[in-house]
């Protein structure tokens, strides 16, 4: 079996924790009460137990349990089914750490499952610990304080991709190429920025859902504070998509200073050549073996050597002005 963390509340406050499965229907059967049940990394057998005693719905369950879940709000007869992700970001490994939680919600618990221990849930009880006060209005503020947490994750997310970024734009004008494991470590990071984007993104139609008054999903005193967790879903995608365009600006502007050192480089090149063309064409006419004017005289000898530097010597004040040099 799991393990579970375990919490009762009874007329706001707490009154136990760390208790048995076997108890819960024990403690609901109590008047103003509410319990919260979390799941790390459950089997099969822990939660059709729990679904026999607390009514949970076939598909959600099914949910829970599978992989990829994206986040989304299902609303079935007894109870909802909110799926979300916690995000974090590893500049080592340059990829989106990804541990998704999905909630099962009633009026009188709340069953939290996660996928694996990426995501730790002392977080949410410290959250909850803060704020006792509110603690009275039932199950909502457990989800408010766990949407919370996660949505705070999702600004600390977007702040290391922005300093990354910054970094980078930085890079790209430095003098020296760049290196093939920094090109890779640039494309890797953008596949995270896309999942990252790809997960954030529903979250402000699951939110949204979630605070329709007509579903009494949400205490009503609470809806201040679900306001302020959907504009911070709101700030973090619109953050996501301006870092979007910044990456889209990055590559556009490192392939076009890729072009620009290379024409940079052909000027060279060029110059060059046509500089050392100069004495070629003079020395491979003046050694035909024919005769011509100056052939087998000291000043044919000097004015072949004036050609050379002189028109080579052009040429290198020519390119120089130009730039190309």
């Amino acid at each position: 079996m799991a393990a579970a963390h375990t919490r009762v509340y009874r007329d706001g406050v707490l009154e136990a924790s760390g208790f048995d499965l076997d108890q819960v229907s024990e403690h609901l059967a109590q008047p103003d009460t509410f319990v919260w049940i979390d799941f790390l990394e459950p089997d099969r057998a822990d939660l059709d137990q729990l679904a026999v005693e607390l009514d949970l719905h076939e598909l959600a369950v099914d949910d829970a349990l599978g992989p990829h879940q994206r986040p989304k709000l299902d609303r079935y007869d007894t109870h909802l089914f909110l799926s979300c992700h916690w995000l974090e970001v590893n500049l080592t490994s340059a990829a989106v750490r990804d541990t998704e939680v999905d909630t099962f919600l009633n009026s009188r618990w709340i069953v939290t499952v996660r996928k694996n221990a990426g995501f730790d849930m002392d977080r949410v009880i410290d959250r909850w610990d803060r704020s006792p006060n509110l603690a009275r209005l039932g199950v909502s503020f457990l989800l408010y304080g766990l949407l919370d947490v996660i949505v705070d994750g999702y600004f600390a997310a977007v702040e290391t991709f922005d300093d990354y970024y910054d970094e980078v734009s930085e890079q790209i004008f430095a003098e020296r190429p760049l290196e093939p494991a920094e090109q890779r470590r640039w494309f890797e990071m953008r596949q995270g920025l896309v999942h990252f984007h790809r997960l954030v993104l529903p979250m402000r139609e699951a939110v949204s859902s979630l605070m329709r008054r007509e579903q009494g999903a949400v205490a009503e005193d609470l809806y201040p504070y679900y306001q302020d967790v959907y504009d911070h879903v709101l700030r973090v995608s619109e953050s996501t998509d301006a870092l979007r365009d910044l990456v889209s600006t990055i590559v556009e502007t490192n392939i076009s200073l890729r072009d620009y050192r290379q024409n940079q480089i052909m000027k060279k090149v060029t110059s060059w050549a046509a500089i050392i063309a100069v004495p070629t064409l003079i020395t491979g006419y003046y050694g035909m073996n024919v005769p011509y004017p100056g052939f087998g005289e000291a000043w044919g000898a000097w004015a072949a050597t004036t050609l050379t530097v002189g028109l080579s010597g052009a040429l290198y004040v020519l390119f120089k002005r130009k730039e190309w040099l």
